[in-house]
């Protein structure tokens, strides 16, 4: 498979380019967003693209856009991304890219966990809580929280590291009636997909969604949606409180570069990132496949 790590769409013009998805402008109200197979882990693109990464998330974001279409609008168009471009680009954005309503961007990443892992744990260890949330005592790594709490962050520029940030802080940036409406959408999201996912044999464990404003000034959901680029998926089967699960994601990734040497020391989180072995990039691709067949299966 031809892996795409960067688009050049010369047919329109290019707004930006994210850790992962390439944007062009379609007129003042519309976007092409293409999802290329570059990979981020910690927040430092890799210099190396993990070939079909890009197709699997762009139809795992549609599925979930589709299934929880009640719950909220999201910035889908239906317009197929081949009619806006180049016929010679259509290769670059077959599968792989949509096209999508021009929203007024919330910069607030909306964080739902469901269980104690990553940061959070982390964050948990340190202080007993997690962005400000005070939990019980005494859990353990990958529990399942009492109920799934709401810990945002703050959008960061490419390179740099998200930052969490508490509720009250949240309340401050955008005002207490988004807040609390985001807080409210984000959570019901992520419980009907967990609902769905553990019918599939699927925990997610966490995952965060990006919100914008229409011109009426209505809340709608955005970028991509429940992938494992922004998501923690775990087999339940394999499933047990104190470790990390096997995870279908990029914490394949994450793990192997939790143990890479950089000039003997290992890797500081910054750009560049060590080169990816075959392997990983193989086993990585493998990972965000097997996520996709399970859940639409």
């Amino acid at each position: 498979m031809q892996a795409l790590y960067e688009s050049s769409i010369k047919s329109l013009p290019l707004i930006s380019k994210g850790k992962v998805r390439d944007i062009y402008a379609i007129g003042d109200d519309q976007l092409l967003m293409i999802t290329t197979d570059r990979l981020s882990a910690f927040d430092v693109v890799m210099g190396e693209p993990i070939p079909g990464k890009g197709i699997v998330l762009n139809q795992m974001a549609n599925f979930w856009f589709d299934l929880l279409s009640h719950v909220i609008p999201n910035h889908l168009t239906g317009i197929a991304p081949e009619s806006v471009v180049a016929a010679d680009e259509v290769n670059q954005v077959q599968g792989r890219a949509i096209v999508t309503k021009r929203l007024k961007p919330i910069m607030v990443e909306a964080v739902v966990r469901g269980y104690l892992s990553g940061s959070g744990w982390k964050d948990y260890q340190a202080t007993g809580s997690v962005c400000g949330i005070q939990l019980p005592a005494g859990l353990q790594n990958a529990q399942k929280l009492p109920e799934p709490i709401f810990t945002p962050a703050a959008k960061a520029e490419v390179g740099e590291h998200d930052e969490n940030i508490s509720y009250a802080e949240v309340e401050e940036r955008i005002g207490k009636e988004l807040a609390a409406k985001i807080r409210e959408v984000s959570i019901r999201l992520y419980q009907e997909a967990s609902n769905y996912a553990a019918t599939k044999g699927i925990i997610i464990a966490d995952t965060k969604f990006e919100f914008g404003l229409d011109e009426a000034g209505h809340l709608v959901l955005m970028d991509e949606v429940l992938t494992a680029d922004s998501s923690r998926f775990w087999p339940a089967s394999s499933y047990q409180v104190g470790s990390n699960p096997p995870s279908f994601d990029k914490q394949f990734v994450r793990d192997w570069l939790e143990s890479a040497l950089v000039d003997g020391k290992p890797w500081n989180k910054t750009a560049p990132a060590p080169k990816l072995p075959n392997d990983v990039i193989e086993k990585t691709a493998a990972k965000y496949r097997e996520a996709l067949e399970t859940l639409t299966a």
